[in-house]
């Protein structure tokens, strides 16, 4: 008979912080704009607050260059939106040669209202291996207004 010891979840925690690959240390990170104040690092390392600001309305690219292949399991992103109403759509690919070439992992839209629908958070479960680049494309309006991409959040385990 084989015996294993089953540990308890707690509901609502998020990951613990070993958990999560330290993106400073295995990944280069291209930008297409950032406003000042509001950098790249400020989304994807563990205790910054602000997050990560477009200096620049419309469609932004966020892009993860890993120095070795990864292996993925999940992928958590947090956006957050108080002022103003709209669709954002982001897209989060992946590449295997150093990105010649990408796969989708997945494309979604959320309203945001500030009446309500404020922040979005998403968990994505994958199963990727030699991943060399994953990339986030977000277009913070898709009516085409002027509204400006931001990130609050970025974690990659």
């Amino acid at each position: 008979m084989r015996k294993r010891l089953i540990t308890e979840v707690k509901q609502g925690a998020s990951a613990a912080t070993g958990e999560w690959l330290d993106l400073e240390e295995l990944a280069e990170v291209e930008i297409s704009s950032e406003e000042a104040g509001y950098p790249i690092e400020s989304a994807l390392l563990p205790g910054e607050t602000l997050g990560w600001r477009a200096a620049v309305a419309g469609k932004q690219t966020i892009r993860l260059l890993f120095s070795q292949p990864q292996r993925l399991r999940r992928i958590h992103l947090f956006f957050v939106e108080t002022s103003s109403q709209r669709t954002q759509e982001y897209v989060l690919r992946w590449s295997a040669d150093g990105g010649h070439s990408f796969r989708e992992i997945v494309r979604q839209q959320w309203n945001f209202n500030p009446q309500g629908a404020t922040t979005e958070t998403e968990e994505h479960q994958i199963e990727l291996s030699g991943v060399t680049v994953l990339e986030l494309i977000i277009t913070p309006d898709i009516s085409g207004g002027n509204a400006v991409a931001s990130l609050a959040q970025l974690r990659i385990a």
